[in-house]
């Protein structure tokens, strides 16, 4: 007998709890908040949203249907099963928070705060849920696979990301390492250049994190190279300040990798780490001559349309 289907709600920790949670009653948060000319209010009605497209949700939820929820900050110890229909309740990113935990389940995303969400991976409001849950089981609906971006450690570290992946110095700092372009069945490196460089970092992104954190370094850069779509097979890579001197250089600052191609990094700092999607807390470490493959992950996140 098959299980019937679980919907997992992934939500997260509003700024009103954040806040009665630190300072221990409302009344001393709302001091808190005008002491620094905000006003509580406005927290706690947005706070009140995000409940009531909680249990918006939650009330539509098919009697026959088991149901679990999980909070952001304990989605890397949340065991997703293949069975289940993901719903996440907040803003754009909490939907890039999961991605990376999920092995192709359908995901919908739900907009807590409509207008003030840009709604890129939100894409549903509240009152939809209804309708929705039962349409993600459908083979007939609408969904979209997008394109994920991995990192392989040589120790077989893997780590995956919606948006973007950091490699980098902890605290963003000054990280040394050597960086190369590879294609698949060929010698690493663009025309086989690696490059020894010290930098704040390097980011390697999919069209969804065009969105973001990749599209503000793309704009600084000029627009250099045309971004990728959500669902092309194709990451676009950036390395922050790039620092050179008679050791390290800077020519290979910016470029594109194909389902074919990764980008090579090996460490030569003490410690560098690797995160997705401003995650910090849950990331690869490498030490002094470790190397990590970055590129186009054969996973999909399957969101809903």
């Amino acid at each position: 007998m098959s299980l019937a289907p679980r919907v997992v709600i992934v939500h997260r920790t509003t700024e009103y709890e954040e806040l009665v949670a630190h300072h221990g009653t409302h009344g001393q948060a709302a001091f808190f908040l005008s002491s620094r000319g905000r006003d509580i209010e406005e927290v706690a009605e947005r706070h009140r949203r995000t409940r009531r497209a909680l249990t918006d949700v939650t009330s539509v939820i098919p009697l026959t249907w088991r149901q679990s929820r999980v909070e952001r900050t304990d989605l890397d110890r949340f065991l997703f099963a293949p069975e289940d229909v993901v719903v996440v309740v907040g803003q754009d990113g909490l939907v890039a928070n999961a991605a990376k935990y999920l092995a192709g389940q359908p995901v919908v995303g739900i907009d807590s705060e409509p207008g003030r969400n840009p709604g890129v991976l939100v894409r549903h409001r509240p009152a939809d849920a209804g309708k929705l849950l039962p349409a993600a089981l459908s083979a007939t609906t609408s969904v979209d696979e997008l394109t994920m971006v991995e990192a392989v450690a040589d120790d077989t570290q893997r780590l995956l990301a919606l948006n973007e992946i950091y490699l980098g110095a902890a605290g963003h700092q000054t990280a040394r390492y050597r960086l190369g372009v590879e294609e698949s069945g060929s010698a690493a490196g663009g025309g086989g250049v690696v490059e020894a460089q010290a930098s704040s970092g390097v980011l390697v992104g999919t069209g969804t994190g065009a969105t973001g954190w990749i599209r503000s370094v793309w704009e600084g850069r000029g627009g250099p190279l045309p971004l990728p779509h959500p669902t092309e097979d194709r990451l676009v890579w950036f390395v922050r300040e790039a620092w050179p001197s008679p050791a390290t250089g800077t020519s290979q600052v910016s470029g594109q990798l194909t389902a074919t191609s990764h980008l090579t990094l090996t460490a030569e700092s003490e410690r560098l780490i690797v995160f997705g999607d401003g995650m910090e807390g849950d990331a690869l470490e490498l030490t002094w001559g470790q190397s990590v493959r970055v590129g186009v992950c054969g996973r999909r996140l399957r969101l809903v349309g």
